[in-house]
């Protein structure tokens, strides 16, 4: 992006840079309006502390009085190192993510600070992790179908993506291949913005992806639509994986996904005779109990027909396994060997940060009790699931936290210390992709708002102030991101697909290309990184690890399928909304009046509305044996019969104090045991009846 800056160095522009391939001079409208978060009257602009005898969950800005950095940082030093010294070094918690998404930002400077003083590791799960792993036990790497290819594609599955509303730089080239004569065929319980714009909606049952993809394998294979020679030569397993599918008829299937067996006929004919056909596969299939199989499931499809013969063909979950950064030598996993522990601490799961903050420490075999959290780049108190037990493990009295960022949020009415941090345009930084292959140089545009700090700078000062030696804890951001290019005596970078990559080149041209295959022929020569080198229908990782080598379907514990469902009859979808990132803009006024159609709202088919004696507009009342949530009633046929929808919100906005994760569980996924935020039942009834309607 470019960013205008006036002559006293206030930035008065934000717009997409026109010579970069994939933004192509325009911003999504998220981040269009990024002036008014950095500018924002309540930014936090120097540290914070709570006020003695202010109670944790007071969140408001007189529950903290202003300290200096040298007062903020000594106290925090001065707390850790007796937290360690009397209970362990694991009992301190960093928990980061995606905050801040440049590459020192997410994760450097902080890693090397936590790995030395043997705090636990984080798990990072809650994002991408199902997924990631599913697509790697096929391909071996996080690789795809680029961006610019789906304009050749003659028929694009977008599979759980809301390309329009959440990847709206892909679009341009959807659209593209759309004049071409191309076919958009979108599958997702909800009827997004993709969806309204697609050929064709297929609205299945929330958690049934997996079985969908099975039935369209056994109807290929059952047809004999597959590519038996790209079968032959470049996969593993197919002969068990034929025998699997044979089970998964389109009446059976059906049963489980709500469409009917002719659908089912028709999508997998249509997918496997159209060429070239492209899969954009997005990581809301992930996020049910059996994410990680339907991920798998559905990205073995263009293995099946060959599409990765031809450009145009193949699929899409990420790209950002194409970005070979040092990472080992930026986040130095192995000061952990010279921290008290001398080994690699314990792993604490993110997605299960309510039980990490109640229940670790209660039984010996799990280690000691969590006594404090570091938070950064997130903010559990709304993004954590099960969001009641995470909120109680939030206001034990006995709990050290320390909240890094730029607004007071629900999770810093928590904290014991709010520390001000900078936006992306207030910090250099480089930036990977993972919808595109080219590198980026981030540079400082404007000086910090107030005393606002970087993640680099923050970590530094607090390994100064805890006695560590190491030299890297002198490392500036120019060495380390020197350091993750890993340059040769002649400043290019050794990792692989970048030798074309200095950062004196990047600091010019503001972006590079990785010297990466994408797309069509990425699979179809060559080594891949499975165990079989091949790609695996099969997966002997899988099978050593005493799960199912194969994809298969089991429906989610909570899903109208199981036994729950007697008692919460509706499958709820709690959805990311359109104009926030996850939390992050969701306290602007101008995002805020984006999103009013639906914040705040429960969106339930008429059908089911009318069986609850629910008009539109009712206040009512969502629950089930984790918690509950009062929201307004929004009648709409964007959701399916049997199916509800709310969006991620600040629990601030919510009368009651809380957000739609109230709702959701700490189960994890079958693969790369992530959070379950779509499997999630509940029931609804109106919460005042005296003032209901009909």
């Amino acid at each position: 992006m470019q960013v205008t800056v006036d002559a006293a160095g206030r930035a008065v522009r934000v717009a997409g840079d026109p010579a970069h391939p994939i933004t192509q001079g325009f911003l999504c409208g998220k981040v269009a309006k990024y002036l008014d978060r950095v500018y924002a009257p309540d930014r936090i602009q120097t540290p914070l502390r709570r006020r003695a005898g202010v109670p944790k969950g007071s969140s408001g800005a007189s529950a903290f009085e202003p300290v200096t950095w040298d007062e903020a940082l000594d106290a925090i030093a001065a707390r850790l190192g007796s937290i360690a010294a009397e209970f362990g070094p694991e009992s301190i918690l960093p928990y980061s993510y995606a905050g801040t998404m440049g590459l020192l930002g997410y994760g450097s400077m902080d890693r090397r600070f936590f790995h030395r003083l043997g705090a636990s590791q984080l798990e990072r799960t809650i994002c991408a992790e199902a997924g990631g792993q599913a697509w790697n036990l096929v391909y071996g790497r996080k690789m795809g179908t680029g961006n610019e290819e789906f304009a050749e594609s003659r028929l694009i599955l977008a599979w759980g993506a809301n390309i329009h509303g959440n990847n709206i730089h892909l679009w341009p080239f959807v659209e593209q291949a759309r004049r071409r004569g191309a076919r958009l065929i979108v599958i997702d319980p909800y009827r997004t913005r993709t969806a309204a714009l697609a050929d064709w909606h297929i609205a299945i049952h929330p958690g049934s992806d997996a079985a969908l993809a099975l039935g369209m394998m056994h109807v290929i294979v059952r047809d004999g639509l597959e590519d038996q020679s790209f079968i032959a030569e470049r996969t593993h397993g197919f002969s068990e994986l034929r025998e699997r599918v044979a089970a998964y008829t389109p009446e059976r299937v059906a049963a489980w996904t709500g469409l009917d067996a002719a659908s089912i006929e028709r999508l997998a004919r249509e997918y496997a005779t159209t060429y070239p056909a492209a899969i954009r596969l997005n990581y809301g299939v992930q996020r049910s109990e059996n994410g990680g199989t339907a991920v798998r499931a559905i990205a073995m499809l263009p293995a099946l027909i060959g599409a990765w013969r031809e450009r145009g063909g193949g699929a899409q979950l990420s790209l950002s396994g194409s970005f070979q950064w040092d990472r080992a030598a930026v986040e130095r996993p192995d000061l952990m060997l010279a921290s008290p522990l001398r080994r690699p601490a314990r792993m604490v799961n993110m997605s299960r940060l309510g039980h990490a903050l109640t229940e670790l420490g209660t039984r010996s075999c799990e280690g000691p009790r969590v006594h404090a959290l570091f938070v950064y780049n997130s903010n559990p108190a709304v993004v954590a699931p099960n969001q009641s037990v995470v909120r109680r493990g939030l206001m034990r009295p006995d709990l050290f936290t320390v909240v890094h960022e730029q607004f007071l949020t629900d999770t810093t009415g928590y904290a014991d210390f709010v520390l001000p941090a900078t936006t992306f345009l207030e910090h250099e930084d480089l930036q990977g992709a993972y919808g595109h292959t080219w590198v980026q140089h981030s540079a400082q545009a404007i000086a910090p708002v107030g005393e606002a700090r970087s993640n680099v700078w923050l970590f530094r000062e607090l390994a100064a102030r805890m006695g560590f030696q190491e030299p890297c804890f002198q490392d500036d951001v120019e060495a380390m991101m020197q350091q993750a290019l890993h340059p040769d005596q002649t400043g290019y970078s050794q990792n692989p697909g970048m030798e074309a990559i200095s950062l004196e080149g990047l600091r010019k041209a503001g972006h590079l290309p990785l010297q990466c295959a994408t797309g069509g022929t990425l699979f179809c020569e060559g080594k891949l990184e499975t165990p079989s080198g091949r790609i695996e229908f099969w997966s002997e990782t899988l099978e050593k690890a005493g799960a199912d080598p194969l994809p298969g379907y089991i429906p989610p514990t909570e899903s109208r399928h199981g036994t729950a469902a007697e008692r919460f009859p509706l499958e709820l979808l709690a959805r990311k909304a359109d104009h926030y990132m996850n939390s992050t803009f969701a306290n602007l006024p101008g995002h805020r009046r984006m999103e009013a159609q639906t914040g705040q709202r429960l969106e339930l088919h008429p059908v089911d509305a009318s069986a609850r004696r629910i008009s539109d507009g009712d206040r009512v009342r969502v629950w089930n044996d984790r918690g509950s949530i009062e929201l307004s009633a929004m009648l709409s046929e964007r959701v399916p019969v049997g199916v509800v929808a709310a969006r991620l919100d600040w629990n601030r906005a919510n009368a009651q104090g809380v957000g739609i994760n109230v709702l959701t569980s700490e189960r994890l996924t079958d693969i790369g045991s992530a959070p379950t935020f779509y499997s999630v039942l509940v029931e609804v009834e109106v919460a005042c009846p005296e003032e209901a309607g009909g």
